[in-house]
């Protein structure tokens, strides 16, 4: 009888440690519902409600579906994971958020806030609150019994794989595809300049300001108006005609961010064919001055524009998978970096890399003698800048080329810091 008695205590006892442990998980969920609502509500906001000037609500349903597909696929691997799967997922999804936060008030402070920047205040407590919640699930879920120290080593590397192949990469492509925008102070040239908008083939107008030509030559320098005004004014001083431009997404410009420059070899199509229209300009005699993603979208747009007569080029990197692969076995480390990137970049862009062969069509253009000797054609590559102002000012000033009058291949300079 006596057992019988204590029967209803322990059972009680069990029900009470059940609770116990389901409780703090039910919390766990409530906390990721929330905060998963609110991210969906800021990925509607800025694809639908706030585009960018220039697109439409259609030119997003790519990256919204992508967002939200990401958003379910993590609630639901969170409802049916342990804590440690838990808390993965809430630490992704707190950098996350935390990111949107940083990017909204980046945006607000160098433009004044706009529609999407005050979802992005909203979500920004969640971010802290999720990383803090990873970190108590994470405690939570270790196990003390057992070889914990050799199962946490190899936990300890495989998530920083994790980061570097997965989450790293898909930091880098929402804060490319989301650059905060800002006014560009006006500049000083030492010379006059206008104002101009130029339109592309596909409608965005682009923002820009120019020098007009002397000489009857005159640079394209991409991808910003306010991001080498020193070279702007040493090439007008010189008498060349220089376009500061500002490319698609960016600042004054029209259209959606890539800083990869996906897509932005039209902008530069359109800033030569505007230049080939002025009466200052002679056919045949515009370049290009290029400068980190601009130096990459110079080099596409002048493999397949031979009005581009002569690149300078300085920072030039990697945009895509596929130029990764050209790297070798040097590069297999970053391949899954590259790939995820180059993926994430792809949906919230609504954009594809380039298929371009660059390297190819830019050794046929500019490297053959035969060919380079007839067209006056010129090229530069600096992957990490010269030694310093002076030398490149010293390099520009020093060479010209014969036949399309304007800057050759300078001398070699030390690569430095950027």
């Amino acid at each position: 009888m006596s057992d019988l008695a204590d029967l209803p205590a322990e059972i009680a006892h069990d029900d009470r440690v059940t609770n116990a442990t389901r409780h703090p998980a039910a919390a766990a969920l409530v906390v990721l519902g929330v905060a998963v609502s609110l991210l969906a509500l800021h990925a509607t906001t800025e694809a639908f409600l706030a585009p960018e000037p220039g697109t439409s609500a259609s030119d997003h349903v790519l990256r919204w579906v992508g967002s939200l597909v990401l958003l379910l696929a993590a609630l639901v691997v969170a409802r049916r994971g342990p804590d440690g799967v838990r808390a993965i997922v809430a630490l992704v999804l707190g950098v996350l958020a935390l990111e949107a936060a940083l990017l909204a008030i980046a945006d607000a402070l160098a433009g004044g806030a706009r529609g999407d920047d005050w979802t992005g205040f909203l979500v920004a407590p969640v971010g802290p609150v999720l990383l803090g919640l990873g970190a108590v699930l994470l405690w939570r879920s270790r196990k003390p019994h057992g070889r914990r120290y050799g199962r946490r080593a190899l936990l300890a590397a495989a998530s920083v794989l994790a980061v570097y192949w997965l989450v790293l990469p898909l930091v880098i492509a929402i804060a490319a595809t989301h650059r905060p925008r800002s006014d560009p102070e006006p500049p000083s040239l030492g010379v006059p300049y206008e104002t101009v908008t130029i339109t592309t083939e596909d409608g965005l107008e682009l923002a820009g300001w120019y020098v007009p030509s002397m000489n009857g030559a005159a640079i394209v320098s991409f991808p910003t108006r306010s991001g080498k005004v020193p070279q702007a004014r040493m090439l007008a001083r010189n008498g060349y005609g220089v376009l500061l431009l500002d490319m698609r997404g960016y600042d004054g410009s029209e259209g959606d961010p890539n800083m990869f420059g996906w897509g932005a070899a039209k902008d530069l199509d359109a800033a030569v064919e505007w230049l080939r229209r002025r009466p200052d300009v002679d056919d045949g005699r515009i370049g290009g001055l290029g400068f980190s993603v601009g130096g990459e979208v110079l080099l596409e747009a002048a493999a397949a524009n031979e009005r581009i007569r002569a690149v300078v080029s300085e920072g030039a990197g990697v945009r895509s998978v596929r130029e990764a692969l050209l790297r070798g076995p040097a590069g297999w480390l970053d391949l899954p970096r590259e790939a995820t990137q180059t993926a994430a970049l792809a949906v919230l862009s609504a954009t594809a890399p380039s298929v371009i062969a660059v390297r190819r069509a830019l050794r046929q253009r500019f490297r053959q003698p035969s060919r380079s000797a007839r067209s006056g054609a010129a090229v530069t590559l600096s992957a990490g800048g010269c030694g310093g102002r002076r030398c490149r000012a010293r390099a520009a000033r020093r060479t010209r080329s014969r036949r399309s009058g304007l800057p050759s291949t300078p001398p070699a300079c030390r690569p430095g810091r950027r």
